[in-house]
């Protein structure tokens, strides 16, 4: 069985009361001060025969009706996340408001419901334009040969560069989101989360051309027995991993999701394997894919592989390390791999699976090494944002924290922290309240 591409994408709260009162208000205080640094345990596994997790949309993500024309689009601002719907053909317009101090990324992640068909090439395409209709940045991605549905990502991006002769002026923009169908395929509404993030742009712009010579040969496996680290339903509870060798299970027809900080200078290498079956023996091509996706959430590799009953690997490319002289290829994958932050990893299972070897969950092994010392970043003239990997990350990343826990823990530790004082006042005042319950009962 060869690895095969199974997507193309392209770019551009008497006395006994008070005493059980007090013991009550005790265990509120108890309980509130465990939350603080506590992470919930992992996504729960289906039953076999449950209908398959949903897809986790981001619970903070704002609705928005895309519209038919550029006129009477409604604004995406920056760092926020959004749902939509995209129809079969759909077409959705979104304005943008830029400036010229830093650069634009818009990503969409389609939703199809899981187990349907798709028809070759079945995808979507998303384009930043001006006001002329300029394309600013476009990327397109398809389920390619793979024949079933799954979430699937890309991302448009607007530059600021001297050397970029358009898209260069401050004001209003437009995003298009394009479905793209096949008379054949599944007519079913996907739902659409899209996400604005910026880039702030470099102090002092440097040479942009790659190095001819990289470290491209696959590093050793890692040695050492699996670890259980069961994947996410989707982007925002995607599970942390660093590297290692990861244990997980996933049913036909399922997509799980996983982020890994790489830093600059670093490279990430992963391969997937598949365990083996003995109810048949029957090849189900495409079987497994193992997609990339940059911290923009754009679209970087994607392979897939059959299963025929045997134990089976497929594995990525060997990216570049990551760098910001990246963007200067036309290359998707090494284009993708153009700044430092939290890179996902996505595994989905063919739903073909369960008719040749039955409904239950397999075993899945990820195998992922991130190789070189961090690097200093490109020097930024502003706050990085998502562009890069923090203390925090790398504890999130050992401790296999979801995105969406690593965010309420850093969250409760500032409620913690800025709550000290209140603390210190309720204490002081409930010792002035016993001192005086205790002088009016003498």
């Amino acid at each position: 069985m060869s690895t095969q591409a199974g997507a193309t994408a392209r770019d551009g709260t008497g006395r006994r009361r008070r005493t059980a009162a007090g013991t009550r208000r005790a265990a509120a205080l108890l309980t509130a001060a465990a939350a603080v640094g506590t992470l919930t345990a992992l996504p729960a596994r289906a039953a076999e025969g449950a209908p398959l997790p949903a897809y986790s949309f981001d619970p903070g993500a704002q609705r928005i009706a895309g519209a038919a024309s550029s006129a009477l689009a409604s604004v995406l601002e920056p760092g926020r996340t959004y749902r939509d719907t995209l129809k079969k053909d759909g077409k959705l317009y979104y304005r943008l408001n830029l400036d010229t101090l830093r650069n634009s990324y818009v990503s969409a992640v389609a939703v199809p419901e899981p187990g349907g068909k798709a028809a070759y090439g079945d995808g979507f395409k998303i384009t930043i334009q001006d006001g002329s209709g300029t394309e600013c940045g476009y990327q397109d991605v398809s389920f390619g040969s793979g024949e079933y549905v799954r979430p699937l990502s890309a991302y448009a991006r607007r530059i600021v560069h001297p050397d970029v002769s358009s898209c260069q002026e401050a004001g209003t923009y437009y995003v298009l989101v394009e479905r793209e169908s096949d008379a054949a395929s599944a007519p079913g509404d996907w739902g659409l989360e899209l996400q604005h993030v910026t880039e702030p742009l470099l102090k002092q712009n440097g040479p942009d051309k790659l190095p001819e010579a990289w470290p491209s040969g696959t590093p050793a496996p890692v040695a050492g027995e699996p670890k259980e680290r069961q994947g996410g339903n989707g982007f925002h509870d995607a599970v942390s991993l660093d590297t290692g060798e990861w244990r997980a299970s996933i049913r036909p027809g399922q997509t799980l999701f996983w982020r890994v900080p790489v830093d600059w200078g670093q490279q990430l290498f992963a391969s997937a394997e598949l365990g083996s079956s003995d109810e048949g023996d029957d090849l189900v091509s495409n079987a497994l894919a193992l997609g990339l996706d940059n911290p923009a959430r754009g679209f970087v590799d994607l392979k897939t592989i059959g299963f025929d009953g045997d134990p089976t690997t497929v594995a990525l490319d060997p990216q570049r390390p990551v760098d910001h002289r990246n963007r200067s290829s036309y290359e998707t994958a090494t284009n993708g791999m153009r700044f430092a932050g939290w890179y996902y990893l996505t595994a989905t299972l063919s739903p073909e699976i369960a008719q040749e070897y039955g409904d239950q969950a397999a075993p899945l092994i990820l195998r992922v090494t991130v190789r070189g010392e961090a690097q200093p970043g490109p020097g930024y003239d502003g706050d990085p944002g998502v562009f890069q990997v923090t203390k925090d990350d790398r504890k999130a990343a050992a401790s296999g924290a979801t995105g969406a826990e690593a965010a309420t823990d850093s969250t409760m530790v500032a409620v913690a922290a800025g709550g000290l004082g209140l603390g210190t006042v309720l204490l002081v005042g409930l010792g002035a309240w016993t001192l005086l319950a205790r002088r009016a009962a003498r």
